[in-house]
């Protein structure tokens, strides 16, 4: 009886064994993108610069113009440069109309990125779970695809 009631605690003390689960996913999609329009533009400062040799500066321009310069000695010779870059004017609005700025105010340093054309761009997924796609026009992406994940003993 002894042995007995030792067996059956045994048992009952024991963890049972098993395998764990399996698990199986299939994933069927199609992606299609068509980028939009975009517009980078950054505002730049206005910069002024001058120099020369045998020149009288009288009024330096700055950025708001030229400045007023002579020949120190008459006859001699010289060299003279000036340069001036006038400040890009700050928007502080524009219109938005139906979801886009119609006109977008480019500054001095500008990057403009044209929309893509959907055209023909479609995808779609059969009855039998194979994805097709359509190539559409510029600027768009299509991807179809299919993951199968199978997981055993984890």
């Amino acid at each position: 009886m002894k042995k007995l009631a030792l067996l059956a605690t045994t048992f009952v003390m024991s963890a049972p064994a098993f395998a764990g689960e399996i698990t199986s996913t299939i994933t069927d999609s199609v992606q299609l993108n068509v980028t939009g329009a975009a517009v980078q533009s950054t505002r730049l400062g206005g910069a002024y610069s001058v120099s020369g040799t045998n020149i009288d500066a009288t009024s330096f321009g700055g950025v708001s113009g030229a400045g007023t310069y002579d020949v120190n000695t008459a006859g001699s010779t010289f060299s003279f440069s000036e340069s001036l870059r006038e400040a890009d004017t700050a928007v502080t609005s524009q219109t938005v109309t139906t979801g886009a700025i119609a006109s977008p105010n480019l500054y001095g340093d500008s990057v403009t990125s044209v929309g893509g054309s959907a055209g023909n761009l479609a995808g779609t997924i059969s009855s039998t779970s194979t994805p097709t796609v359509t190539a559409g026009g510029a600027g768009t992406t299509a991807t179809g695809q299919r993951v199968i994940q199978l997981s055993v003993f984890q």
